[in-house]
């Protein structure tokens, strides 16, 4: 509203005078003039409203990013850490689970695919000159390992090496036997019948020779390590079948609570279960197959329990004090494959071995006693004591394998080549009756010799092709086989005697010289 110079007060109701004062009436005349621009002004302010309300202004918020708090205080459940396990605790190994023998496989290639097949679909890797080439770590017994490590090294199958180039076919000869005499079914789908393996030949011509019902586990894995040591395991070789046939059998023969191979029924059963662990120490390092370790392992475990305390073993379990230079060695063996596959094992066997072959050891002959000191090999009263013991140093030469394998140097220890000295003047001879004819001697010596090298050795090998190669059967369901006419032929039969001389003929390739070029 306004004021003119005559104090009449103007505005939209028309004039007044000034000092006038409103009445209601005034002020709903005044209201009722203004009404139509109020309600247009409400209009448009519930428009807005409208508007404005149907915005998405959480589409224009900024996420913050979270704060993490974290808490000083200590948390309510804690939980306490894993104990290491012992270095040499064997008993402290987890459980291992029930082996699943499915997981033993086999590549798809035929058993009966030739070499000239496999190097064609292989590189020409199935014709490597070195067994084991594409294992990459190096061992102490020079299984599959590369090149260049002094210890362990493995030299790999030398062409034309040995006697005239003749040692690799008798080997292949022999292997030959082994695979045609293997089961191929049923629940001994695997193994090698030590007493029945002529079942497999022909009617009119089956082979002689059997051995003793209760050692199929321990022939079985010798027949395994003779295979292994050409350069067949489950995966590779034209014999990978029967490899990977003949561990699924020896691993359905373990005890799954106690990890005994084979069963204690006879008195030497320890045999079979040492040799046994040694096939499988060997498959689990060249194969790396889970399965093959799990069972190692509990054969491990039971070797350990099996051993005399701060000593050696024989033929009981749990131990009672006795012990002898025959199973000990398997033992060892047994063990020093296992540690290089990786293994739990308990190591002190390793220094109570040694001193225990000392104890054994007759410094004045060199000769190491079978369960006394300087004493000859045994044998069986009614079964082969017409065998001559002065034939063989069998004893000897396990301690002086043994000794090389288990870190010691005959520059440094006498008695090694008191041992060499003496093998050296009881080298193998073969004789129709079989008298002087210790396989088992001439495996241990053959192997101990060849890592003593120099003379002894090269004197040692001459008689590989006169009193060995030369006698292997040529003739019928026989061929490739050697006639199990020693001393322990009754226990072994044919079988053990076939494996056993193809181990002395891989001497020149299956483990590599420890101390190197001798």
């Amino acid at each position: 509203m306004s004021h003119n110079e005559t104090g009449i007060r103007l505005d939209e109701a028309g004039p007044r005078p000034w000092g006038h004062e409103e009445s209601f009436n005034d002020l709903v005349y005044e209201w009722m003039s203004k009404a139509p621009w109020l309600l247009i002004s409400l209009a448009l302010h519930f428009v807005v409203a409208l508007i404005v309300a149907a915005i998405p202004w959480n589409a224009f918020d900024v996420e913050e990013s979270p704060v993490m708090v974290v808490s000083v205080e200590p948390p309510v459940e804690t939980v306490e850490p894993e104990e290491p396990e012992p270095e040499v605790e064997i008993e402290d190994v987890e459980t291992e689970i029930e082996p699943v023998l499915e997981e033993l496989e086999i590549s798809d290639v035929s058993e009966t695919d030739n070499d000239s097949d496999l190097a064609s679909t292989e590189g020409d890797e199935g014709l490597n000159d070195s067994p084991h080439d594409s294992i990459s770590t190096n061992s102490t017994l020079g299984l599959g390992a590369g090149g260049g490590s002094k210890i362990g090294r493995r030299f790999g199958r030398p062409k034309g090496r040995g006697p005239g180039g003749r040692a690799n076919v008798a080997v292949q000869a022999g292997l030959q036997w082994l695979a045609d005499h293997q089961d191929h079914e049923g629940p001994d789908a695997g193994s090698w019948d030590c007493d029945e393996f002529m079942k497999h030949d022909p009617g009119g011509d089956r082979c002689t020779g059997a051995g003793d019902a209760n050692h199929d586990v321990g022939v079985t894995a010798l027949a395994l390590l003779a295979f292994l040591g050409d350069g067949h395991s489950m995966v590779d070789g034209r014999h990978r079948k029967v490899v990977t046939d003949g561990v699924r059998w020896l691993i359905r023969q373990q005890d799954p609570e106690t990890g005994l191979l084979g069963d204690d029924v006879s008195k030497e059963f320890l045999y079979g279960h040492a040799i046994a662990t040694l096939a499988l120490s060997e498959i689990a390092l060249i194969d790396q197959n889970p399965v093959v370790k799990r069972a190692a392992q509990k054969a491990v475990r039971y070797i350990t329990k099996a051993r005399n305390a701060y000593g050696a073993w024989r033929y009981e379990v749990p131990p009672n004090g006795d012990a002898d230079a025959s199973v000990t060695g398997w033992m060892l063996f047994a063990l020093r494959s296992a540690k290089d596959a990786g293994l739990k094992v308990d190591e002190s066997a390793f220094t109570d071995s040694i001193a225990w072959f000392d104890e054994m050891t007759d410094i004045g002959t060199g000769r190491c006693g079978y369960v006394e000191q300087g004493s000859l090999s045994s044998r069986v009263p009614g079964m082969n004591e017409h065998y001559p013991r002065e034939h063989g140093e069998a004893m000897t030469a396990v301690s002086l394998l043994c000794r090389f394998f288990l870190g010691q140097d005959p520059k440094d220890v006498e008695v090694m080549k008191a041992h060499a000295d003496l093998l050296l003047e009881t080298l193998p001879k073969w004789s129709d009756d079989g008298l002087s004819n210790d396989m088992y001697y001439w495996y241990y010596g053959s192997y101990a010799m060849y890592q003593y090298g120099g003379e002894h050795w090269r004197k040692w090998e001459k008689t590989i092709e006169s009193e060995m190669i030369k006698h292997q059967r040529a003739d019928g369901s026989a061929a490739g086989s050697w006639d199990p006419n020693g001393p322990w032929g009754y226990a072994g039969g044919r079988v053990y005697a076939t494996a056993t001389m193809v181990l002395c003929l891989e001497v020149y390739f299956r483990y590599g010289r420890v101390l190197g070029s001798r």
